[in-house]
């Protein structure tokens, strides 16, 4: 593939706002996960819950769109510079020539839920402050930051999983090639709602502390938090300081189970296949891989074995989810920047909640950050019904 300059990334999540604290986390080994106290929820288990959003609540010809959704959103876009960036770039190429490709899996179900403890007694009518195609619709993010952001380009959200915002990347990647934008404004957010604490306690599948990726004793996910976005431009287009390219994209589909990876980790070797294809790299090549690595018995032994059949067992590799937690539809955009800051600042992200690696596993990972200079990194993304997708970053 042609690369993509990554001119401007930043992100939010219960670690913090924007990149210079999600880098000092990395560095240091904190978590943000704590048990989990989100609304009414009364489950053993830990979260990864953003504080402070009352100071984002949209306002003024915004207040439309006001949820727990698009204020992680905005909070997300208020950091780094990053408004600045996307004014530039929308100067230079005309709103119209910069497109949005963006993620979410659950959007603003909490706004839904909300909204139906106060049905009006009488017709059940839902509460007139409520509005399903700006706070529920999976578009209402697409809706929110095409006028938040004074865009009219090629507009699109998508919903796959926890591929999802890693797979915005892909779209994005093909609108710029297709010429249909000259930039693109990729990533998306994920908010934690009742629907999904209680979904993912039912399905089994949550932990009880905070998540441990790769341990031998680890006993599913921790649910967090975040939104992330990064501008990608031609290497053509106007001048960026910045030295990260995306260079590699593969996805796969393998649908071997509606909630469950194929036990040898066929769709996400194929992924980091096609992405190694995409890049014209050799599998040695990669410096550092930022698993998906979400602490399931049956993911993180399917991603090791994808791992070191495709990669061998020296890359580093580490999963930053007991930090993070799971941002399940934001996991993509959340975990393409941490590969990102990794890649910059030479830093090989640990795993500090992971106490013991599981003895079967082959693969080369890391429970403590360290400082090495890197010049590609892979970040995997696989999500519920075989939707996979990998991506290589690397530097101009």
């Amino acid at each position: 593939m042609q690369p993509l300059v990554l001119s401007s990334f930043t992100l939010v999540t219960c670690l913090g706002a924007g990149r210079q604290r999600m880098l000092t986390a990395l560095r240091e080994g904190e978590s943000g996960l704590r048990p989990c106290r989100f609304e009414t929820a009364v489950l053993p288990t830990y979260a990864g819950e953003i504080e402070g959003l009352d100071a984002y609540a949209l306002k003024g010809n915004d207040a439309p769109f006001d949820c727990r959704n698009n204020r992680i959103a905005r909070m997300a876009l208020m950091q780094d510079g990053f408004l600045e960036a996307v004014a530039a770039a929308r100067a230079c190429y005309g709103a119209s020539r910069i497109a949005l490709v963006l993620g979410t899996s659950t959007s603003g179900i909490h706004e839904t839920e909300r909204s139906y403890r106060t049905l009006e007694p009488t017709t059940s009518a839902l509460p007139a402050s409520f509005d399903y195609a700006k706070h529920h619709n999976t578009f209402a993010l697409g809706l929110f930051l095409r006028a938040y952001l004074g865009l009219t380009g090629p507009t699109a959200v998508h919903s796959v999983a926890c591929a999802t915002t890693a797979k915005a990347f892909a779209s994005a990647s093909r609108l710029i090639k297709a010429g249909l934008c000259d930039a693109a404004i990729v990533g998306g957010a994920d908010s934690l709602a009742l629907t999904t604490l209680y979904g993912f306690t039912a399905l089994g599948l949550m932990s009880a502390g905070p998540c441990r990726p790769y341990d031998a004793a680890r006993d599913g996910i921790s649910i967090g938090e975040g939104a992330g976005f990064a501008l990608l431009e031609r290497e053509d287009g106007r001048r960026s300081d910045s030295t990260l390219r995306l260079i590699g994209i593969g996805e796969s589909g393998d649908a071997y189970h509606q909630s469950s990876p194929h036990p040898e980790g066929i769709g996400a070797r194929l992924a980091m296949e096609r992405a190694l294809d995409s890049a014209g790299l050799a599998p040695g090549a990669i410096d550092y891989v930022n698993l998906h690595g979400t602490a399931t018995r049956v993911g993180d032994a399917a991603e090791d074995r994808a791992i070191t059949g495709l990669l061998g067992r020296d890359v580093p590799c580490s999963s930053t989810k007991g930090q993070t937690g799971h941002t399940l539809g934001a996991a993509g955009i959340v975990e393409a920047i941490i590969a990102a800051l990794a890649l910059e600042h030479g830093v090989i992200p640990g795993s500090p909640m992971t106490q013991t690696v599981d003895s079967a596993f082959q693969c080369n990972y890391r429970r403590r950050s360290e400082a090495r200079p890197m010049s590609r990194v892979m970040s995997n993304s696989f999500g519920f019904g075989g939707s996979s997708c990998s991506l290589i970053l690397g530097r101009a």
